[in-house]
């Protein structure tokens, strides 16, 4: 297989609060941003290699995704460029507390006119893992274009990662987003959730309960739920756990599900063998692991950015662990 992983989505400009300008006025600061290829980078920067299948527009924003992509090691070869809409954008707002919530500027925007007969066949046919996100499949032509990707990953033996990363604003209604969330959660072999998407998905307040009924229900080998501050929980066939976080200073939460998610693939990748095969305990530390990458990552600005390297990451292992003793 020539990648670890392919990752598939909308790629796109995060704008995060960056101070105030002399006036008073609040200032943005450009970042890359987009789930998948949140994935896709922190899995480059953990040494693995990564490919992403995406559209942006023909424009300044385009242009520096494309450089931003490159930079961070991700291979660009199946990014593809659009007159028909502009490069899509995000605004971040941050509360108190660095969580952050989302006004998107997409009416279209490029991400969403990804065409299926503009899907790199070579990558989706030579990768280990495949990932992708429920926003390519908000609308057409991205929605066709996923589940193609989906299929002709899978019929050449990849394993499914799916974040199904529900964004309120960006669906017609919740019922057409369950409806469409739940195509990829039958996709999927390995799948995170947060807590409110664990919620929203089964209606089920009782988070043990919620997570057996997915993993049920859909089939999925591996069920993760994070839960930010809190840690993050498994479901597996048979075993449902919880795994501690790090705590850290947080300045901005945006790009820690996907800094957890690229951290606990990367795991999967190095132990080589089945999900089906794992014991528990060496899910219980490729979780420590995915945790601890996520957790570095709230402490810094923008999602790409933020995101940890192996040093850094074992580094926080390390010192929690002392912590520990300490305590």
């Amino acid at each position: 297989m020539n990648y670890d992983v392919v990752a598939l989505g909308e790629y796109l400009i995060d704008f995060t609060p960056n101070g105030r300008s002399e006036a008073g006025q609040p200032l943005f600061e450009r970042n890359p941003g987009g789930a998948p290829v949140n994935v896709a980078a922190a899995m480059a920067k953990l040494g693995r290699k990564t490919g992403f299948i995406g559209k942006v527009g023909s424009d300044p924003f385009g242009a520096y995704l494309r450089e931003a992509l490159l930079e961070v090691g991700v291979s660009d070869c199946g990014l593809v460029e659009t007159c028909e809409a502009h490069t899509t954008m995000a605004f971040v707002q941050l509360d108190a507390d660095g969580d952050r919530s989302f006004h998107f500027a997409r009416h279209p925007g490029a991400d969403q006119l990804l065409r299926a007969d503009e899907l790199n066949h070579a990558m989706l046919g030579e990768t280990r893992i495949f990932h992708f996100g429920s926003i390519s499949m908000t609308a057409e032509p991205a929605y066709t274009a996923t589940l193609k990707a989906v299929q002709l990953a899978k019929d050449n033996g990849a394993l499914i990662s799916y974040d199904p990363n529900w964004r309120p604003s960006l669906w017609r209604d919740e019922e057409h987003a369950l409806e469409v969330i739940r195509v990829g959660l039958s996709l999927a072999d390995v799948v995170k959730v947060s807590e409110e998407e664990l919620v929203f998905l089964t209606a089920e307040q009782d988070l043990e309960k919620a997570a057996r009924k997915l993993v049920e229900q859909y089939g999925i080998t591996l069920l993760l739920a994070t839960a930010g501050g809190a840690g993050s929980f498994y479901q597996m066939k048979d075993w449902w756990g919880k795994v501690e976080s790090f705590p850290v200073l947080t300045l901005d939460t945006t790009g820690a599900g996907d800094a957890f998610f690229g951290a606990l693939l990367y795991e999967v990748l190095e132990k080589g063998k089945a999900l089906q095969l794992w014991e528990e305990e060496e899910l219980q530390l490729a979780l420590c692991f995915a945790n601890a990458a996520g957790a570095l990552a709230t402490t810094r600005k923008g999602a790409i950015p933020s995101l940890g390297t192996m040093e850094e990451i074992q580094a926080l292992i390390r010192d929690g662990a002392r912590e520990d003793v300490l305590g």
